[in-house]
């Protein structure tokens, strides 16, 4: 593996990390959001006393849920409870939300708990095992509360007090619209998990506390701009892309899963110019008209965005969809109608069955010699994995074949698994992950994991097996 890989790698495992902190808690943001959204003052249904519930909820349960995500994904569930208690020491000593306190404590505190049961496993005398456990925890969180009270809240407010300086400052000077240049070519590089939730969520819900909304929600969040890439593919793309293009524009609407897209981006690079331009339009539109979320737009559907809309800005959220929508479609559109290439090229890259690459012939061996457990692995488990899984389902039920199918992150990739689905993109990552198991688990790469044609390689290799 050379060291441009290497590198992609650390940075997408980074950002996963970031973002699975966050995106496992994505309904209690919501739930909070929608309680914002109602009952504050500036609400839909003003209530003092159903309003008191947002401050507490947003200062004490979100960073502690974070931190025993965190925790968890670094030891399991007694890392989840030493996250959980190392996170209150920020929490209880910080006058604003200490989201990023929990995604730095809940890890560290995990690892530490991992680091001292080290030092004992092995040397206590039978009996003993649970007095030790929990008091080697109550001591170990004791002082992770007392260090993150101390030492680590003040550091962590004086960096949230300059990003948030920041982040007000590319408002009033317009600017905002530039942070385009950068999330949207991120996002093409399957980092849309990690930019949203892992660094535009923290960052939007000090804001959102303070004010009842936040633009920050709708940096990343706000897929307009993918959206219209779908129509310029539709209009005039070709081939199987024109094809296609359909089916993934419905999906990118209502479901607002952006892996469906970022494939045709790649096939014509310079599509991502409208990608960036159609984004810029929507973010004018939301610093010009003051426009935002009271939570975070997960996954990135326009019925999303719609739901964490607060009122009075309806009008101003949904004219920066459709914008974004517009000015990506006809910046896309002027490239693709501008495109000599032969339509059997596109073919190469697009499909009419699912949005992909044909891959070589399958080749798979197991430990087994049998395939039982087939698993769909994406950045986050929660977006194009699941609907990788709902396809291959209906197409092992059409060809009478009962297997076991799952969707995961790259992260958790279960011991268990016979044969893995990912994408091209995250080929590298799934492959560091299960080098850990030490057995030979294929890997079947695509470039989308919605690509029918694909999977008929590996129901044909299960016929085999039968």
């Amino acid at each position: 593996m050379n060291q441009e890989n290497q590198i992609k790698i650390k940075i997408q495992k980074f950002g996963a990390f970031l973002s699975g902190m966050v995106m496992p808690n994505i309904g209690a943001f919501i739930a909070w959001g929608l309680l914002t959204a109602l009952f504050i003052p500036t609400g839909w249904f003003p209530n003092e006393r159903l309003g008191s519930m947002v401050g507490p909820t947003l200062n004490y349960l979100m960073p502690v849920l974070i931190g025993y995500t965190g925790g968890w994904a670094v030891y399991g569930r007694r890392g989840g409870v030493i996250g959980a208690i190392s996170t209150m020491g920020v929490v209880i000593g910080a006058d604003i939300t200490m989201l990023i306190g929990g995604m730095i404590m809940g890890p560290l505190g995990a690892w530490i708990m991992k680091q001292v049961d080290k030092l004992y496993e092995g040397k206590v005398k039978p009996g003993m095992e649970m007095l030790v456990d929990n008091f080697s925890m109550g001591i170990v969180g004791l002082i992770m509360m007392i260090f993150g009270f101390v030492a680590i809240e003040p550091v962590i407010s004086v960096i949230l007090s300059i990003m948030t300086a920041g982040v007000n400052f590319l408002i009033n000077a317009k600017l905002l619209p530039l942070t385009a240049l950068f999330v949207q070519p991120g996002q093409v590089l399957f980092l849309n998990n990690a930019i949203n939730h892992g660094i535009m969520t923290p960052i939007a819900i000090e804001q959102a506390a303070k004010f009842g909304k936040s633009v920050i929600f709708l940096v990343e969040a706000n897929c307009g701009c993918w959206f219209g890439i779908t129509l310029a593919f539709m209009f005039f793309g070709k081939g199987m892309a024109k094809k296609s293009a359909p089916a993934a524009a419905l999906i990118m609407f209502f479901g607002g899963i952006g892996e469906v897209v970022f494939p045709y981006v790649l096939s014509k690079p310079k599509t991502l110019l409208g990608a960036i331009l159609g984004n810029m339009a929507s973010l004018f539109i939301l610093t010009t008209f003051n426009g935002g979320t009271v939570a975070a737009v997960s996954p990135g559907s326009f019925l999303a965005l719609v739901a964490m809309t607060p009122k009075g800005s309806f009008i101003v959220n949904i004219a920066s969809y459709f914008v974004g929508a517009a000015v990506a479609m006809l910046v896309a559109s002027f490239f693709l109608m501008r495109d000599k290439t032969e339509e059997y090229e596109t073919e190469t890259v697009l499909n009419a069955e699912g949005i992909g690459e044909p891959a070589a012939d399958l080749k798979i061996t197991t430990p087994s010699g049998n395939i039982e457990n087939i698993i769909f692995a994406c950045d986050a488990g929660m977006g194009s994995s699941v609907m990788g899984v709902s396809v291959m389902k209906s197409m092992l039920k059409k060809a009478m074949i009962n297997k076991n199918v799952e969707h995961v992150s790259v992260a958790e990739i279960p011991e268990k698994s016979d044969l893995i689905v990912t994408t091209k993109s995250l080929e590298g990552r799934v492959k560091d992950v299960i080098k850990k198991y030490n057995k030979d688990i294929p890997v079947f790469a695509v470039d989308n994991l919605m690509n029918n044609a694909e999977y008929e390689k590996i129901i044909e290799y299960l016929k085999t097996l039968s």
